[in-house]
């Protein structure tokens, strides 16, 4: 009864490598497609993360430059005390009571003052340095939005790398199954002739094959290692939480029908317009412009309206009514003004208009050569792809004749042809001809991904 009940128990043990069984009424886990993963990790990445604050403090910098017009108000406000009374007739004559009178320490009825001052000043014209600061700050969340794209793209471009390197191993895994299940048969008719005492074959070719079996398992781990670690880089890229499985959907490195890749001009093209890098550098010197433009008109001044309020009270001082007299006690006062504001440190601002210019022709001398780098860039990858393709559609012709091969050998062994040394050899053939055409087809697939980043676009599904 015991091994009934271990074996029961066994049984009933959850399998740490399968997924834990969905409750009811939640939703099914659908395996990732290279398409969800790489918007998965668009989002997740968290290199576009840093990219999307950036472009949300750009956007506030543009609000902050929209907002430049509004009057800058100031407030002071204050309570103190005590003070000595101050006392006259309100018209600004001899003070009323002795207490009034300075120099001796006869304060009187001791009081308390308040005060507020306020002032504003709203720019009217500035010769268009406002207007040039707000077109300088619009392009900021254009500059912003170029590198969150950038920032996408390699996201997108490694999680392709890590969908197609998982079907790479997936694919090895499979194809070693396959051809271990032949050796397996291969080993059973080998064991059979041996003890029938066939002639054909000797202990010498038992020892061959098995050496190649291990081979093969060396091969398999390997290939285990592969889709371990790209199984990582998935849930990383993805941000799937450590307790969750990771499903990847099946797809075949080499695509169905006829194989049409872009041509090296439509590549071309497609990068100039799709390339972000090319936009934000465009917005990059349009912003220097204008600040040019700002530094050069930094040599006229601002012109502006200027209001300022003043009230003040003193609980024991009387408030005077003539206009003429001085009161540092009880004071109102409120005008508004037309006003210029300008500095007269020449040098300093020549020398702030020369670094603009210098800049600006640096950052259109970087324009030319990123330019230049995306076209250097899109042809050796555009050549990459066509030379992986033109490896693959040559592997693959190479993979089928060695599983012809492969096949006739198994035959004529079995019917007793031919020794162990061809099938052997046709099956160490096809073994190195079927990973050599897996890894053609996915480095076919990975320059593809790498024609799609350095174009603008998305990676594509096989």
């Amino acid at each position: 009864m015991t091994p009934q009940v271990g074996e029961a128990a066994e049984e009933a043990a959850p399998n740490p490598n399968e997924a834990p069984p969905s409750a009811p009424g939640a939703a099914k886990r659908t395996p990732l497609t290279l398409e969800q993963l790489v918007q998965r990790a668009r989002k997740q990445d968290a290199r576009v993360e840093e990219a999307r604050a950036e472009l949300r403090r750009l956007e506030a910098l543009r609000y902050q430059a929209k907002w430049a017009w509004f009057p800058k108000l100031e407030a002071t406000a204050g309570l103190g005390g005590p003070l000595p009374e101050a006392y006259n007739d309100g018209l600004g004559g001899p003070p009323t009571t002795e207490a009034s009178l300075e120099g001796d320490w006869k304060f009187g009825r001791l009081g308390i003052a308040t005060f507020l001052q306020a002032n504003a000043v709203m720019p009217l014209y500035t010769f268009g340095k406002l207007t040039a600061l707000q077109k300088a700050a619009e392009q900021g969340p254009i500059i912003g939005k170029a590198l969150k794209d950038r920032a996408e793209d390699e996201a997108g471009s490694q999680a392709a790398q890590a969908f197609f390197g998982y079907q790479l191993a997936r694919s090895g895994l499979k194809q070693l199954d396959d051809t271990s299940e032949r050796l397996e048969d291969a080993a059973k008719q080998l064991q059979k002739m041996l003890s029938q005492k066939s002639e054909q074959v000797s202990k010498m070719d038992l020892y061959k094959l098995g050496f190649f079996r291990k081979q093969l398992e060396a091969r398999r781990a390997q290939a285990e290692q592969g889709r371990q670690l790209a199984l990582a880089a998935i849930r990383l890229l993805a941000g799937i939480p450590p307790e969750e499985s990771v499903e990847v959907a099946e797809t075949e490195l080499e695509p169905e029908g006829e194989v049409k890749p872009p041509t090296l001009e439509e590549s071309l093209a497609l990068a100039e317009q799709k390339r972000p890098e090319i936009a934000g550098i465009a917005a990059g010197i349009i912003a220097r412009e204008k600040e040019v433009f700002i530094r050069e008109r930094m040599f006229f001044p601002d012109i502006g309206l200027a209001g300022f309020l003043t009230l003040r009270y003193t609980s024991n001082a009387t408030p005077q009514r003539d206009p003429f007299a001085y009161d540092p006690y009880n004071d109102r006062e409120v005008g508004v003004g037309l006003v210029a504001r300008y500095t007269f440190d020449f040098p300093t601002k020549q020398a702030e208009l020369d670094q603009s210019r210098a800049e600006l022709d640096k950052l259109k001398a970087q324009q030319r050569l990123l330019q230049a780098a995306i076209r250097l860039e899109v042809t050796k990858t555009h050549g990459e792809l066509m030379a992986a393709l033109r490896r693959a559609q040559a592997l693959s012709d190479a993979e089928r004749d060695a599983r012809r091969w492969a096949t006739a050998a198994m035959a004529a062994f079995d019917l007793g042809t031919t020794g162990t040394r061809d099938v052997i050899e046709s099956f160490t053939a096809y073994a190195q001809a079927a990973g050599d055409r897996a890894q053609s087809w996915h480095d076919y697939q990975v320059a593809q991904a790498e024609l799609a980043r350095v174009t603008g676009t998305a990676p594509r599904e096989p």
